[in-house]
């Protein structure tokens, strides 16, 4: 789910949080500082906290039905859900229109299928961090400032130094299929979020998402079925299912739009780069992936990085 809004900017923000968890037609409304701006902040976090202790969940039920399975699940059951409460229109479109928001969900489905694939073979915390390498790369290439050059390198040390790290869960253990499919979930997300925007400025209110996350929901239904068959239709495999999609889909999405009705962009988008912490934590908590204090480092360095971008890219918005 985006920092500014599809709708209030157009330029893409690095960690803009995954889309699928927040509406393109949402508006940042910048309010004075002070005691109120606890109550965004917290919804962010909390919003946060929901995604990626939903993509634990989502591990822990891997077993049943397989990566592949999980993500049918979780955009179907989201899908339903948006279609029911937005109930978009689907007359009065241009063939671009639907070409713009076709792409969104062929970029949501490549997104969530690669990541779930990711986290059945590495930790939660590094998959998460690697895949935020692609909304990162994204706003140095829009930057174009010499400054963000500086965010990159540090995002690469964070890299290297996962990568650099031989023993525990650190890069350098790690299932190198794992890490591609992170990172390739990375691209994806860089190419979620610039045809995120372009579907908010097309589609009024939600539409957009709802239409998009059921294109989602058909493109993975064939490889869930081919990798879970019968399975999916377990009835406590699809209330599992239905649980990772409201905790990383239907409760983050709605948190983040109250939040981002009071609360700047920007300080958004610096929130939304606590994700790899919040991830490593999830994975902790729930699926007992102990994190080296290398690991944590490697994280920081990237959190670090990400947040630099964004506010770098603020500032260039701003001049």
């Amino acid at each position: 789910m985006p920092a500014p809004s599809p709708k209030s900017a157009p330029t893409p923000t690095p960690a803009a949080a995954d889309l699928a968890r927040s509406a393109p037609s949402a508006t940042a409304r910048p309010q004075a500082a002070g005691p109120s701006r606890f109550g965004p902040v917290a919804l962010v976090v909390a919003a946060g906290i929901s995604v990626q202790f939903g993509a634990a969940l989502a591990v822990m039920i891997m077993p049943r039905a397989g990566a592949a399975g999980v993500v049918t699940l979780r955009l179907a059951a989201a899908a339903l859900v948006l279609l029911v409460l937005c109930r978009p229109k689907v007359r009065g479109y241009s063939r671009a229109d639907w070409g713009t928001v076709v792409a969104f969900g062929v970029a949501m489905a490549g997104m969530n299928g690669l990541f779930y694939q990711s986290i059945d073979r590495i930790p939660l915390g590094p998959a998460v961090t690697l895949e935020v390498l692609g909304p990162l790369v994204l706003s140095v290439v829009v930057s174009r400032r010499l400054v963000n050059l500086l965010w990159a390198g540090l995002a690469l040390a964070g890299v290297a130094l996962l990568a650099g790290h031989g023993g525990g869960s650190g890069f350098g253990g790690l299932d190198l299929l794992g890490a591609a499919f992170a990172l390739g979930a990375g691209v994806m997300w860089a190419a979620y979020i610039v045809f995120s925007a372009r579907t908010g400025r097309r589609f009024p209110q939600a539409d957009g998402l709802a239409i998009a996350m059921a294109v989602a929901a058909v493109l993975s239904l064939p490889l869930g079925v081919v990798e879970a068959g019968g399975d999916l239709l377990v009835p406590s495999t699809l209330a599992l299912g239905v649980g990772v999609a409201v905790l990383s889909s239907v409760l983050p999405y709605t948190l983040e739009l109250l939040a981002l009705r009071r609360l700047p962009a920007p300080t958004f988008a610096v929130l939304m780069s606590l994700e790899p912490a919040i991830a490593a934590t999830a994975g902790f908590l729930v699926l007992n992936q102990a994190m080296s204090v290398s690991d944590a480092l490697a994280i920081a360095l990237v959190i670090a990085a990400s947040m630099g971008a964004v506010r770098s890219q603020s500032r260039t918005a701003a001049a």
